[in-house]
């Protein structure tokens, strides 16, 4: 019986047949990159130059976009690269790299979208707490056990996924190498060690579900008690974007998951994909600048920073 060492590459979904559509599809793909690598990269930079950000929340922002990146960077190039070549190939390596990276991150992103829902309940809920609670050490350890969590997490799938012997074919119905299409290439019984640690994985995801839905419970129930208007304003706004940021992500992967097996097929599993792995990461750094002041003013300085750097004009510096 073959296994999976006698399999040296994947054959990934193209996403069109024709070159022409191929070659639209590589554009598209790389103008959405190039606006994530762009909003994220302003974020992460403007939260770590400028020193009225240096806060809790900011840095939770600053580790989400970082993730953003992260996630982005695991899948498209690897699509935009078989567009472009007109190819459909992934080695076996590359795809087990990309299962590894693209479950880190994401279940790091988690983690951290939960933190990001307790720093809120903290500042709206114990504003007299914050900094107690919320202390630079206190986050650089939420920070990594986020990180930590991904990376556990990661491993173990990725690693119970690659040691299944595999003789069921090579071809994912997807763009990028993801585990519930790998296990259909299992040849034994052994995936069900696969699915029990999902149905673990999701038991830990409801949990912290809850969490989160306690947590805004909390706040609104706080905020609605609150005597002045512009206090409940304020409060609302910055509890707006996380939520936003939080329902997109919550609802694209739950539906990428948890929908039904008779509504499946590889044109919807392909957007549902695109809508969990690529949206998100796009559509977050507009998501938190929109209503966020403090953060825009940070931008526009940090980017006439570097239009003056670019034309040559230290002197407007002084």
């Amino acid at each position: 019986m073959p296994n999976s060492s006698s399999i040296s590459e994947f054959l990934l979904l193209a996403l069109a047949d024709t070159r022409q559509l191929q070659l639209l599809h590589f554009w598209l793909l790389l103008g959405i990159y190039l606006a994530a690598l762009l909003g994220n990269g302003l974020i992460s930079t403007a939260v770590a130059c400028d020193h009225r950000l240096h806060t809790p929340m900011y840095f939770f922002l600053l580790n989400l976009a970082l993730l953003d990146l992260g996630c982005i960077s695991t899948t498209l190039p690897k699509a935009m690269a078989n567009a472009l070549w007109h190819t459909r190939a992934i080695s076996y390596a590359g795809c087990a790299a990309q299962v590894f990276f693209f479950l880190f991150f994401l279940s790091a992103e988690y983690s951290i979208l939960t933190m990001m829902s307790y720093d809120r309940y903290v500042a709206i809920c114990k504003p007299l707490h914050y900094g107690t609670l919320l202390g630079s050490r206190a986050c650089a350890t939420m920070a990594a056990a986020a990180c930590g969590t991904g990376l556990l997490y990661a491993v173990l799938h990725t690693a119970n996924t690659f040691s299944l012997p595999l003789c069921q074919g090579n071809a994912v119905d997807q763009f990028f190498c993801e585990i519930p299409h790998i296990l259909k290439f299992s040849c034994s019984q052994s995936y069900l060690k696969e699915i029990g640690l999902i149905a673990l994985s999701v038991l830990v995801f409801f949990g912290s579900f809850v969490f989160i839905v306690v947590s805004y419970v909390q706040i609104f129930r706080a905020v609605l008690r609150m005597p002045s208007e512009q206090g409940r304003h304020k409060a609302f706004s910055t509890c707006l974007p996380h939520l936003a940021v939080l329902s997109l992500f919550l609802s694209t992967g739950m539906f990428a998951y948890l929908k039904p097996p008779s509504i499946s097929s590889t044109s919807l599993d392909l957007v549902v994909a695109v809508l969990y792995s690529v949206v998100p990461p796009a559509l977050n750094p507009i998501i938190y600048s929109m209503r966020n002041q403090l953060l825009k003013d940070a931008l526009w300085e940090l980017m006439a920073k570097c239009l003056l750097k670019a034309m040559n004009c230290p002197s407007l510096y002084m």
